[in-house]
């Protein structure tokens, strides 16, 4: 005769059956108690997700108040390449490629010293402009450019900068996003500068899912009025060195946390993610040796004051 009962078999079904339910009951509470965990974000409000079947216009709506609430975040927000005028700022563009603008605005004040207008740059020794520019990285190609494209300014354009982008991405190392800067900063003609930065935030928020800049670029452009197109590019690309980092982003202190589908990437916690924040949000130097006068970091050291 068996040992066990009818009664013990059923106790013995019972726990196995609670055995097999307790993970799915475990996911469960996990899952519900996701929400609260991510109400530590920046503001009040738990941080909301985008929609999975977000709509074009709620996109469009979404996007156009990250950037009015990003303009109220930075409201000085400007190019980070110090220049005087048109030039000083295309040579700073094509020297800031694989490169911080910190490191450009150290450079370029020797540089300028040395050779002031494209028929100085132009008719500069090789060998000495590779020198200036040595800490920049890649000098001898960015002297090649740098050299090609003031003679072109000096041979076709009567030593000016030309103010239209079929002119400007004909000049040597010069591509869209150096033309839009130009454009936007030295002429006020509306340009979206699509770098690194601006790139990896638009598709963090879900604006568009390319990775071609100039298809980048396009998407955008159909987002916001062209009018926008230059400030929206400085808010952007001040929101990505400051906060929502490539690597690690500062969900905690992000102010547009509830609008990004993204939101629990990066770090959560609200003081882990301050000491996250870089440039004047974390009380350091911006990028410019000379910034605008109405911004509210400190200059950046010249070179070899660090």
């Amino acid at each position: 005769m068996s040992s066990s009962t009818p009664g013990a078999a059923g106790k013995k079904a019972k726990a196995a059956t609670e055995a097999k339910a307790a993970p799915r009951k475990a996911a469960t509470r996990a899952k519900s108690a996701a929400p609260n965990k991510a109400a530590t974000g920046a503001k009040s409000a738990a941080p909301r997700k985008a929609p999975k079947a977000e709509s074009h216009l709620a996109m469009v709506r979404r996007a156009r108040r990250i950037n009015r609430e990003l303009a109220e975040v930075y409201p000085y927000a400007h190019p980070e390449l110090d220049f005087r005028n048109p030039f000083e700022l295309l040579v700073a563009t094509v020297l800031s490629a694989q490169t911080t603008d910190l490191r450009v605005n150290q450079t370029t004040p020797a540089l300028f010293a040395a050779y002031p207008t494209p028929e100085d740059m132009a008719a500069a020794v090789p060998e000495e402009m590779e020198e200036i520019i040595r800490p920049t990285g890649f000098f001898r190609a960015k002297t090649k450019s740098l050299m090609g494209l003031s003679a072109a300014l000096r041979d076709e354009f009567g030593g000016e900068v030309p103010g239209r982008l079929e002119d400007l991405v004909k000049l040597p190392g010069v591509g869209r996003k150096t033309a839009n800067v130009v454009l936007g900063n030295a002429f006020g003609v509306p340009g979206i500068t699509v770098d690194t930065h601006f790139g990896r935030l638009v598709r963090r928020w879900k604006w568009t899912d390319e990775e071609d800049p100039v298809k980048v670029e396009a998407v955008v452009a159909g987002i916001f009025p062209k009018s926008e197109w230059t400030m929206l590019s400085h808010r952007v690309v001040f929101h990505g060195r400051r906060i929502c980092h490539a690597r690690k982003p500062a969900c905690g202190a992000c102010p547009i946390a509830p609008l990004c589908p993204s939101y629990g990437e990066g770090e959560t916690d609200p003081e882990k993610a301050r000491k996250l924040l870089k440039y004047e949000m974390g009380g350091y130097p911006g990028q410019r040796l000379s910034p605008p006068a109405d911004y509210p970091g400190k200059p950046a050291p010249a070179l070899g004051a660090e």
